[in-house]
C-alpha cells in the first residue's frame, strides 16, 4: 500500500510540474539545437532610473513597479538559422532618437549576425546573438532559456540603456 501511494504521489508531482512548464525538455532541446524558435515576451523590466520610474508611474494601471506587462501583445524575437527578427517595445533612456518616430522600440530584421550557444547547468541554455547589419544600431541579445522553455532576454545597444524581457520559447508554426 505504501508503494502504491508513493507511486501515485510521484506521478502527480510529474503531472503538475509538466503543467507548469512551457515546453517539455525534449522540445526545448530540439528547437534550441535547430536554431528555430520564437521568444514571446510577457513582461519588460527597464533599467531602473528616476526618469523611467517617473514615466512608468504615469502609465494607467501601473502600481509604480518597474515591470511592464506585455502578455498577449505579440512582442517577439524570431530566431532561425539564417535570420533574427525582433519586434519588441522599448522602455528606458535612449541616447539617440530615431528620425522617424514610428521606428521606436527594438525592431529589426538581421541576416548578418553571430550566434553562440552554451549549455548551462540543469539543461539550461545561454545564447548570445550580436547583430551586424542594422543601419545605425546593432544589438546584443542575451537569452537564458530553462529546460522547461521559459526564458529571459536582455537587449543591449550602444544607443539605449539595457532592458530585460521575461517570456517563453515557442515552436515555429507549421506552414
Amino acid at each position: 500500500m505504501k508503494t502504491f501511494k508513493l507511486c501515485i504521489m510521484v506521478c502527480l508531482v510529474g503531472i503538475v510540474s509538466q503543467a507548469y512548464s512551457q515546453t517539455d525538455k525534449a522540445t526545448t532541446k530540439k528547437i534550441v539545437e535547430n536554431k528555430n524558435y520564437t521568444f514571446v515576451a510577457n513582461s519588460a523590466s527597464p533599467l531602473a532610473s528616476a526618469d523611467v520610474a517617473k514615466v512608468l508611474s504615469s502609465i494607467p494601471g501601473n502600481s509604480g513597479g518597474s515591470v511592464i506587462n506585455l502578455t498577449g501583445s505579440g512582442y517577439t524575437v524570431r530566431v532561425t538559422a539564417d535570420s533574427v527578427v525582433a519586434h519588441l517595445p522599448y522602455y528606458g533612456r535612449s541616447y539617440q532618437a530615431p528620425v522617424n518616430p514610428s521606428e521606436g522600440g527594438i525592431n529589426f530584421n538581421s541576416k548578418k549576425f553571430t550566434y553562440s550557444k552554451t549549455q548551462g547547468r540543469k539543461g539550461s541554455y545561454d545564447i548570445k546573438i550580436d547583430t551586424k547589419d542594422n543601419k545605425g544600431e546593432n544589438y546584443r541579445l542575451v537569452l537564458s532559456i530553462s529546460q522547461s522553455g521559459y526564458a529571459t532576454l536582455v537587449a543591449n545597444s550602444i544607443y539605449k540603456q539595457p532592458i530585460t524581457y521575461q517570456g517563453f520559447l515557442q515552436e515555429p508554426k507549421e506552414k
